[in-house]
């Protein structure tokens, strides 16, 4: 039955990964993401069911339009393996609980943000702002994996996880002048919300580590394109997820050992 219900999970991740692909490509274009339906970039043809199967359709097609058979983005393809995937797994580790609910909002908050930002060096103040507030209503559930270092309790620590990881990235992005993006303040605002203090330190932490091993990879293979204009936000999306998920187990091991 367990098994069963992992894989149920994923077949809806791969789902909502088709909905986040829409996200990732209207958002930035200030598009609905309702209207108009699902269509070809290339030769605009609205798309049937037939095309909209998560992850069938694109391998069935081979990664082309049925009816113009221009090319179509594999991201569309790595989305929703990325998507179902993570929601197998979320299943897996929280089962069916509140914390389940919390962790899959915040794993399509984080993709989205990771796409986007990756794709066009951007982040949107349109998904920042929302999911912050979605952050403050969410420390109001009992979150006791992820709570065992808080300060203080509920909203109140996501307020201080979000001033402090604000306030942090507000110097660097004055100190550089222009060297930190405003978009990524933002976004550690919305990740310290989201974790609380003191896990969005080790969040900040994790993201420069993740990214500064990225870029040394780009750098020693030559990718000259990456070494100026590589996005920082898809390095603290992906540590706001390994926090969510592991950062106080981490940050309880560290404790240990001094």
């Amino acid at each position: 039955m367990e098994i069963f219900l992992i894989f149920l999970f994923g077949l809806l991740g791969l789902t909502v990964g088709s909905f986040l692909n829409v996200c990732i490509d209207r958002l930035p274009r200030d598009e609905s993401v309702v209207s108009p339906p699902s269509h070809c970039e290339a030769c605009q043809h609205r798309l049937g069911l037939r095309d909209l199967i998560p992850v069938f359709s694109y391998l069935r097609l081979r990664g082309r339009c049925r009816y113009c058979r221009a090319a179509v983005s594999g991201k569309l393809l790595w989305v929703e393996l990325a998507a179902g995937l993570i929601f197998a797994f979320l299943y897996w580790h929280f089962r069916l609980s509140p914390e389940l609910g919390i962790m899959a909002f915040y794993a399509c908050l984080f993709i989205v943000v990771f796409v986007i930002d990756l794709e066009r060096g951007l982040i949107l103040n349109k998904v920042v702002y929302p999911a912050m507030i979605v952050a403050l209503l969410l420390a109001l559930v009992p979150q006791p994996w992820l709570t065992r270092w808080i300060v203080v309790n509920g909203v109140a620590n996501a307020a201080l996880g979000g001033g402090v990881g604000f306030a942090i990235f507000l110097v660097i992005a004055i100190v550089s002048r222009g060297g930190m993006g405003w978009g990524d303040v933002k976004l550690v605002a919305l990740i310290g919300l989201a974790v609380g203090f003191p896990l969005v330190l080790f969040s900040v932490i994790l993201g420069a580590i993740l990214g500064s091993v990225v870029a040394l990879a780009l750098m020693i293979a030559k990718k000259r394109r990456f070494r100026e204009t590589l996005p920082f936000g898809p390095f603290l999306a992906l540590a706001a997820m390994i926090t969510l998920l592991w950062g106080s187990d981490v940050l309880s091991w560290y404790m240990g050992l001094i």
